[in-house]
């Protein structure tokens, strides 16, 4: 298949590669400096050039913020059966889009990112297929996500947002306020660095990601629970009750026991 990138940054480059060794593709992105680091595709910096090419899935892989935007500059250039395809993390706006754009689409959500996975190896790592999605796109991405081993998932529009409201706001809200009580550490421990390492990662990200998961509607009752469990943690600790300690670590553990 013809596929166009928009967006040479991490993961389109990541895609790019992904998908080149099987499928025609092209990367187009306004910065031609980013180019550089995208190999064994066409390399564009005028989206006039995406109607030459004429692609059967336009792979959207822009920033989160200029999504919608860079659909946009591309459309003109589609044919009519040019399945959209998006990676976003947030689906804010998206579902709404779609529904007046006049193509196909399939949505997606790759659950790992340059910072943090291994993506060399990701057979442990998850990706989420949008079920309002057309049945050709979604065969494209379950065969790729299959291909790279990731396990598949399909949420609807509204279930993916319930679960990033999980899974992202609550261990990015927990590392940005052990980050924002931080001082410097002359000799921290295993368990200090760790944690400082994946504050770092995470506040490398684009301020606008991370602005637009916390935003999710969901994002609060999520923190809610992280209050609740915090105010009974100081409590027994004002205590100072390790039968109390003893109970709280036992429930946490069967929490986060492996199933």
């Amino acid at each position: 298949m013809r596929i166009q990138i928009l967006g040479a940054g991490k993961m389109g480059a990541f895609f790019a590669d992904a998908l080149g060794v099987e499928h025609e593709v092209a990367i187009f992105d306004y910065h031609p400096e980013r180019l550089r680091f995208t190999y064994n595709c066409i390399r564009m910096s005028d989206p006039r050039e995406i109607a030459d090419f004429a692609p059967e899935i336009l792979l959207n892989a822009a920033t989160l913020r200029y999504t919608v935007e860079a659909y946009q500059q591309a459309l003109p250039y589609l044919s009519p059966t040019c399945i959209l395809a998006d990676i976003a993390s947030v689906k804010t706006g998206l579902k709404e889009f779609y529904e007046t754009a006049g193509h196909p689409f399939v949505s997606t959500h790759p659950m790992f990112g340059p910072t943090f996975a291994n993506l060399e190896n990701l057979a442990s790592e998850n990706a989420i297929i949008i079920t309002e999605s057309a049945h050709m796109g979604k065969v494209f991405f379950r065969d790729l996500y299959s291909s790279l081993k990731l396990k598949i998932f399909e949420y609807s529009f509204e279930e993916h947002d319930e679960t990033i409201a999980y899974s992202l706001s609550i261990p990015f809200a927990s590392t940005m306020v052990f980050a924002a009580v931080m001082k410097h550490q002359e000799a921290p421990g295993t368990t200090f660095k760790k944690h400082m390492n994946i504050a770092r990662g995470l506040l490398s990200e684009d301020d606008y990601l991370l602005t637009e998961i916390l935003f999710n509607p969901r994002t609060t009752g999520q923190l809610e629970q992280i209050r609740q469990e915090l105010a009974r943690l100081v409590e027994i600790i004002e205590a100072r009750d390790p039968a109390a300690m003893k109970e709280f670590l036992q429930v946490i553990r069967r929490k986060i026991a492996p199933r």
